[in-house]
């Protein structure tokens, strides 16, 4: 087991998922107790329509996560695509109160000349394209969770004052659309949904015609049915210059998650025993780590 060089933050990101406003509340409320996190980004990103069962919940989660010590982040929406839409995002933007992070460019426009987060869902792909966003304001990236290692190491050594935040678990987020392929799949329209997407607390999985496990539809949004998993990939990771590790939420245990990826991140369990604990905190899902390796996403790559 290597020797701790730096300290590794570790980011719970927001709930993609469609989850009841109750046990979505609850979840936070858990993760404030009882889970080692430094920080949470709140916010509904994937689907506006769901906003209004969490919007008034917001303000008590960020303020509970807050007295566990949580440093709290508000995300905006990943695709912003009408005037409704684009205006909670400027107001967003502009708020002072929190950090928030950017998904969109439409938000980045409202936020530039303030401080702000550059979440993994703008595409920053190289060192010139991340400098672009620290003139205008940015304080930190959560890179794409597609970003090779040596993409982070070039990044982090042009930009040594940022901190750098890898995608480390959960369902990698492949592509957002206007349409909602759960919609679809019930014969429904996205104006008429009926919220249908609330009955796959993980997102639901899409086959190939042969019948293997290939994509994850979460409304609008496309993830990979692999998880992610970078529990054995922590070394390479800080001495590439990450300074942060982020977490997905899904319907494991996802305090044993932050409590596993934290003893790896100190030093005081390997990423083998970590790689079988967060087997058990998440059973049944296949983990991968072939992006950050050069590989097809869905692979498990050893290390050298």
């Amino acid at each position: 087991m290597s020797a701790r060089v730096a300290k590794l933050e570790l980011t719970l990101g927001p709930v993609l998922y469609h989850w009841d406003p109750q046990d979505w509340r609850d979840f936070y409320v858990r993760m404030a107790d009882e889970a080692p996190l430094d920080r949470v980004v709140l916010g509904e990103i994937v689907c506006s329509k769901r906003e209004p069962f969490y919007e008034k919940l917001i303000e008590q989660v960020a303020e509970r996560l807050e007295r566990g010590g949580k440093t709290v982040s508000l995300a905006s929406l990943i695709l912003v695509s009408t005037p409704r839409e684009r205006r909670l995002t400027e107001a967003l933007a502009r708020q002072t109160e929190r950090l928030v992070e950017i998904n969109d460019l439409a938000a980045a426009t409202a936020a530039e000349g303030r401080a702000h987060a550059i979440g993994p869902y703008v595409n920053v792909y190289n060192e010139l394209a991340a400098a672009v966003f620290v003139r205008c304001g940015a304080q930190r990236i959560a890179l794409p969770p597609e970003t090779p290692l040596d993409t982070i190491a070039a990044i982090a050594a042009a930009l040594p004052g940022i901190p750098l935040e890898v995608f480390a678990f959960g369902k990698a987020p492949l592509a957002i659309s206007a349409r909602c392929y759960h919609a679809r799949l019930e014969g429904l329209t996205k104006d008429s949904c009926r919220f249908v997407c609330s009955r796959d607390g993980d997102g639901l999985t899409v086959d190939t015609l042969d019948g293997v496990a290939f994509l994850t539809m979460n409304g609008v949004q496309t993830q990979a049915h692999a998880c992610t998993s970078l529990i054995g990939d922590v070394d390479d990771l800080r001495a590439a210059g990450a300074a942060a590790l982020r977490l997905s939420p899904q319907q494991g245990d996802m305090v044993a998650v932050a409590k596993t990826f934290r003893a790896v991140a100190d030093g005081t369990m390997d990423g083998v025993e970590g790689e079988r604990r967060l087997a058990e905190a998440y059973p049944g899902v296949p983990f991968a780590n072939g992006f950050l390796r050069g590989a097809p996403g869905a692979r498990q790559v050893m290390r050298a």
